[in-house]
């Protein structure tokens, strides 16, 4: 059974840690980004809400930093920067709730 459990972590671990090569288009929106780079991973919320961020990442600079770096089980997106950064950043913002 444990072998099992630790299969499956890995799995989860390692198909959502890596490093992604994705690079948007240089006129891309930040729905686009969003649409093309996150939704593998964070499924919409809802019609209006495409995520629920906690009030630590609720801030642009923080998504930008997570999203370029990733963490434990969030892939780097290292190629989203400048502008595309910022609008994919203000896009999550605008459309997301913030749990308290």
């Amino acid at each position: 059974m444990n072998k099992v459990f630790f299969g499956i972590a890995l799995l989860v671990l390692t198909g959502c840690g890596t490093s992604r090569d994705y690079t948007p288009a240089a006129d891309a929106s930040g729905e686009q980004i969003f649409s093309t780079a996150c939704t593998e991973c964070h499924k919409p919320v809802s019609a209006n809400v495409a995520m629920a961020l906690s009030e630590k990442t609720a801030n642009k600079d923080a998504l930008i930093k997570k999203f370029q770096t990733g963490s434990m089980r969030m892939p780097a997106f290292k190629n989203i920067q400048g502008e595309s950064a910022n609008r994919l950043a203000d896009y999550i913002l605008a459309n997301s709730q913030v749990n308290k």
